[in-house]
């Protein structure tokens, strides 16, 4: 009889743990999914590099294509392409309501676009697109250790944000000292908990800081 409950709790322990290992990839997964998007927005300064203007209207206007998809899927219409994109990488935090990420990632963008002049705007569109996408991406593999009062942000998330952010600045500007700066100030700002505000709270408050030190 003890051998019966010890094997049934050592199968379920096992099959808890298999469970785990398992949801653990697919959330490493989706926001692998979500961050492959979120570094699209890396192309902004490219072509505002042409044209300010012009990078700011694609991005309204890709974000009101994007709003008007998202209301069509919360009435069950599916919109080609963007409802599919959109479910694939719904987190469970998500639900099913609207999904508000790509709308302050574009506003984002934008914001550092209109409020700075170079180098402060790509700088912050990078620490957006690359700095972010680190730290979520190895903060949901690797982040056992949170950070307190951040809303679940973890240590490693932080210092791949802050070593990525460091990386770039230190590739365009060549300016070691302002690039930690710049770094430290991106980790922090990420690690603040905004959720997904953290796309307009990460490039306004790095734009800013760029915007003093270069």
């Amino acid at each position: 009889m003890r051998q019966v409950i010890f094997g049934g709790a050592t199968q379920l322990g096992r099959a808890a743990r298999s469970a785990t290992r398992v949801e653990a990839r697919s959330a490493t997964q989706i926001e692998l999914f979500r961050k492959a998007i979120h570094l699209a927005i890396a192309v902004v300064p490219t072509i505002a590099a042409f044209d300010v203007l012009v990078a700011a209207g694609l991005l309204g206007v890709g974000i009101v294509i994007y709003v008007a998809a998202e209301q069509a899927r919360l009435l069950g219409i599916r919109v080609a392409v963007i409802s599919d994109v959109t479910m694939l990488a719904l987190r469970a935090r998500d639900g099913r309501g609207f999904v508000l990420g790509p709308v302050t990632l574009g506003l984002g963008a934008m914001l550092a676009l209109l409020l700075y002049p170079e180098p402060a705007a790509s700088l912050a569109i990078y620490a957006l697109a690359f700095g972010d996408s680190a730290a979520g991406v190895v903060g949901t593999a690797l982040g056992r250790v949170k950070i307190p009062y951040t809303g679940g942000k973890s240590v490693a998330g932080s210092m791949a944000c802050c070593a990525v952010v460091l990386a770039v600045t230190l590739r365009l500007t060549g300016d070691v000292a302002a690039s930690l700066a710049l770094a430290a100030a991106a980790a922090v700002l990420e690690a603040a908990p905004t959720r997904d505000y953290d796309n307009l709270v990460l490039p306004v408050g790095a734009g800013l800081v760029a915007h003093y030190l270069f």
